[in-house]
């Protein structure tokens, strides 16, 4: 059985999944959670934090706890989020990807992503040369 999603449960997995570069903290996920247009779909074990403003979805992380990937959890959650985003009246929805995190990038394009720009060096690393965001965007209309 899955445990419930709090900021702190948020801020936990999202340490475990992001190494590279800096997590996010509960009070940063509670700030998000605190606007009506932020929403979180998942548990503890697997999670993604939306917002949604007038017809456009942002995905502002996703995140899967290590000891849970590889188990269909991020594409489940992927669905999960897309129809409440689609139930919002969201026509597209937006992302940001490290073009270093191939995994992320596959299940993106698996679930109807295609890149639509870039930021250079937007994802700052530890130790090593920060890495570029790709921007992709996926229609539902």
């Amino acid at each position: 059985m899955s445990e419930p999603l709090t900021p702190e449960k948020m801020a936990a997995t999202h340490a475990a999944a992001f190494t590279q570069s800096r997590p996010w903290h509960a009070a940063e996920f509670a700030s998000l959670l605190d606007s009506p247009l932020v929403f979180a779909a998942g548990d503890a074990r697997c999670f993604a934090l939306v917002r949604v403003i007038a017809d456009e979805a942002e995905l502002l992380t996703i995140a899967t706890d290590p000891a849970h990937q590889r188990q269909g959890l991020a594409r489940r959650c992927m669905a999960d989020w897309e129809s409440a985003v689609r139930d919002r009246g969201a026509a597209e929805v937006f992302l940001e990807v490290a073009e270093d995190n191939a995994p992320a990038q596959a299940l993106y394009r698996a679930c109807g992503f295609a890149e639509c720009g870039r930021r250079a060096g937007y994802y700052r690393r530890i130790g090593t040369k920060a890495a570029d965001a790709l921007l992709m965007r996926k229609a539902f209309r």
